[in-house]
Parts: structure tokens; sequence; C-alpha cells
């Protein structure tokens, strides 16, 4: 079994006999979602028509009908499956463990019957993600896999953004641009930190928030940017937090005071970036030195780098060779787009 693990040129993770993770692939008739950030949903329509199978949390699968209409999963083989729970097929078993991502996200790991254990770790930061578990062969995420991704200062991001939020509502509104789930994330930062003034934002940020304080996270009431009370807040500059997509960066807010919140800082917890713009270093994803602490950790005799959805796989395995003496792999074997976002 441990020769059945690798990443298709189409970046599916193949695990075991049965399994394709986060990409749709012929050969295999079980197909898992990680989760639902859409570098994650390649082929999920065929999957959802051709696969026997279709795996992921319940809040994963809620987030997709969000985020693609709720039709999508019309008469499809969805199979929800809980963290710690498994799903068993032929000489498959399929178990979910929790990734701190974002909401939803999860680890798999496969096992046989002969007792060989494969797992994937999905997109997660290493703190919060729970269990990791003893493994044959990894497949890891490479988003931050060179050794020049770490973050090595020591500030509080979270006392930083509620800081910053803080002192620029007394002088109204205040808006932030992020990804799907990370959004949600500071939404919940700041209510935990008693930042009550409304949030505003537009319908499909709405949405997904209500998903997420559906699944428990603290977000409290919300606001539609649509709404009279919306445009109310916005139009007359009274103290809220409008929350929008990052690819409404240049184009919202253009005149007002703007928090972006990006991984892609490594030298800088906060750092001004444009007149009334500022940039903090808060990601889902591990860091360098996050991904090498969980591989060690998982303990595998052989690790594969995911080379398909950033450029750092090559490097990550070099590196995972190097210093922990464990035999690693970038696949796909070629130069690859990046999705280098602000993740």
């Amino acid at each position: 079994m441990i020769s059945d693990v690798r990443i298709s040129d189409r970046g599916a993770i193949l695990l075991g006999k049965s399994v394709a993770c986060d990409a749709y692939d012929e050969t295999r008739p079980l197909r898992v979602v990680t989760h639902a950030h859409a570098d994650h949903l390649v082929g999920l329509r065929r999957s959802l028509k051709e696969c026997n199978k279709v795996l992921m949390t319940k809040a994963t699968k809620e987030l997709i009908e969000v985020l693609k209409g709720y039709s999508i999963f019309d008469s499809s083989p969805i199979e929800k499956v809980d963290y710690g729970k498994s799903f068993a097929y032929d000489d498959d078993t399929i178990t979910f463990f929790k990734a701190n991502h974002i909401l939803g996200a999860a680890q798999v790991l496969v096992e046989n019957s002969n007792g060989d254990r494969v797992a994937y770790t999905g997109d997660f930061r290493l703190e919060g993600t729970s269990p990791i578990e003893d493994c044959d062969t990894l497949v890891v995420e490479a988003t931050y896999g060179s050794p020049s991704f770490r973050r090595s200062f020591d500030s509080d991001i979270t006392e930083l953004l509620v800081s910053l939020v803080e002192k620029r509502l007394r002088k109204g509104k205040v808006y932030v641009f992020g990804y799907y789930g990370k959004l949600q994330e500071i939404m919940q930062i700041l209510r935990c930190a008693h930042v009550y003034v409304p949030f505003v934002m537009p319908e499909r940020i709405l949405r997904i928030s209500e998903v997420c304080k559906r699944h428990g996270m603290n977000l409290g009431d919300l606001t539609l940017s649509s709404d009279e009370q919306g445009r109310e807040l916005l139009d007359k500059n009274l103290p809220c937090v409008a929350f929008y997509h990052m690819n409404k960066r240049k184009s919202i807010g253009v005149s007002n005071f703007k928090i972006c919140v990006s991984g892609w800082e490594f030298q800088l917890p906060c750092k001004k970036i444009g007149y009334n713009e500022h940039l903090i270093a808060l990601s889902d994803h591990s860091d360098f030195d996050g991904l090498v602490e969980y591989i060690r950790l998982s303990n595998p005799k052989k690790v594969i780098t995911d080379n398909y959805r950033v450029r750092h796989g090559s490097i990550l395995a070099k590196e995972i060779t190097r210093r922990l003496g464990i035999p690693a792999e970038a696949m796909p074997n070629r130069d690859c787009y990046t999705l280098e976002k602000f993740f």
C-alpha cells in the first residue's frame, strides 16, 4: 500500500487503492474533499457524477453549498464523515481528523487490512491540528515549504489586530479584506475580544458566516451591507467593521481605513502598505517550521510533498530529507503554476 500513494498531474492526492483527495481521478471510486477552498474542489462536479461516494465533513458540505449553489449536491453520493469516525470501502478504511485551517477542514488517514497507513495533511496550521497520527507514508501540503517562510516575530497577532481595529473604530468604519474562512476567524477574534460594533458584509460572506455560527463559531450579530442598516452604517461612517473578500480590495473602501490579512508576510507582524492601509500577518497555514514539526510528529517512513498547488514542494522535499533523514519526493515532478494568494 505504501506504493499506492502519489499526486496526479491534475492535483489528486491518491491514497491506498480507493481514495482521491481534493481533485477528481477516474481510477478512484472515492473522492475526499478536505475543505471548501477552491483549489481543493478541482473536478468536484465530475466526482459527484462518477464516483461511488464523495466524502467530506458536514461543515465543508454546507460551505460548498453556499459557494457553489445548493443544487450541486442534488441526488449526489455524499457521505458526511465526522472527525474521528471511519468509513470503510473494500480494503480501505478512511478516517478524518481535525485540521486547523478553515471550518470543516480535515486530515485524512487511510488504512488497509495489512495495517499499512497513509495520511494526507490537507491544508493546516499546526496549532489546533489534532491528533497527528503515525503513518507509513505522509502527503504534506507545501504552501510555505521554503525555509525562508518562517514567522520569527514574537508579537501576538490577534492582539495587534484587535488593537488596530479598536483604535480606528474611534474615527468610524474599518474595512477588513481576506479570504473565506479567514474572514470568519477574524470576526471571532474580534468578538472574543469584546468588540461589539456591527459587522457588515455582502451576502455571500454573510451566508458563509451563518454556516460558521451554526457550527459554534462566536461571530455575533451580522448585518448585510445592502440592507438599510448596513448602507447607513457605511454611508455615514459610523463605527462598524466591514468584511470583504480580498479580490475587492482595490475597488471597495478606497479612501477609508483598510486592513488586509495575509499569510505571505514573514518580516513584520503588521506593516503599512499604503495610505490608510495595513497588512496583518495572520495565516491559516503552518510556516516552514510548523510543516517540519508535523512531519516529525507523524513519524513517516516516506513523505510526498504537494507540488501541484504551490511551487515549494520540491524545496520542502529536499529539506525534509536533509533535516529529518526521511526520504521525500515532490509530486507532480514538474514546475507548476502557483496559486500564491493572500492565504
